[in-house]
């Protein structure tokens, strides 16, 4: 069974008081770098794989995108999603990412944000991304980085009586699979996978590796939120930019 947390109300009422969905990407740490691995977008068509809000979608029509898709799971994203959005040019579907269902080589670009560590089969997904893809064109996904994601407690190591982080644990790295963690006061279940699982299973679909980016927060975050600066101490996100050559 798909996860799909956002269309509970106590959760998405949590997930709606979050920074990022107030003032979306300006207020999101990746997307400084995930940016600067988008391709030229112009006349391009695009799809967003769990869209959420909507923002990339909108970001990807400000650049040019002759057509952009975003999918998602929750109706309660959509929705929000369709509220943000007045656009003829984007077009919002609600489905699991592992059921979309659309003909191949439909796209130019496919991105992807902070998604793929809810789904458990990386495998299939790049597979099903990669025949999606027409030739010479661009894959582009972030993810919860998998030294954030190895332990069921995803959280920093405080000092006593404090809530000074003291250091960040990783353990059971290479034990792949599923993780039951807490996120916005409730239960959550992501699928970690090591590294090097992440960029092998990209090959083996036929990908090209073009960049892989482990961000930290810029000066600017820090400036606004102080112990942003902690962010710098242990990779949270992995950026990977890969590109269909066949």
């Amino acid at each position: 069974m798909k996860q799909n947390k956002y269309d509970d109300p106590t959760f998405f009422k949590a997930y709606a008081e979050m920074a990022r969905s107030r003032g979306g990407l300006a207020a999101a740490g990746e997307w400084p770098e995930f940016q600067k691995l988008l391709p030229e977008m112009g006349g391009k068509s695009v799809l967003d794989l769990g869209c959420g809000y909507g923002w990339h979608c909108r970001y990807a029509r400000t650049q040019g995108a002759s057509t952009v898709v975003g999918i998602d799971i929750s109706e309660k994203m959509l929705t929000k999603a369709n509220e943000l959005t007045n656009d003829d040019g984007i077009r919002y579907v609600n489905s699991a990412i592992e059921d979309m269902e659309f003909s191949n080589q439909s796209f130019d670009i496919i991105i992807s944000s902070l998604a793929f560590h809810y789904i458990q089969s990386f495998d299939e997904a790049c597979t099903k991304v990669y025949n999606l893809l027409k030739k010479n064109s661009t894959f582009i996904f972030s993810v919860e980085h998998p030294i954030f994601t190895s332990r069921n407690d995803q959280d920093w190591i405080y000092i006593s009586d404090s809530s000074e982080p003291l250091y960040w644990a990783v353990d059971n790295y290479q034990y792949e699979g599923k993780r039951k963690t807490s996120f916005l006061n409730g239960e959550v279940i992501k699928y970690h996978r090591t590294l090097s699982t992440y960029i092998n299973q990209l090959i083996k679909a036929g990908f090209r590796i073009n960049n892989v980016v482990e961000p930290g927060p810029t000066e600017e975050l820090i400036c606004q939120i102080p112990e942003m600066v902690h962010e710098n101490r242990r990779p949270m996100f992995l950026l990977i930019a890969a590109e269909k050559r066949e």
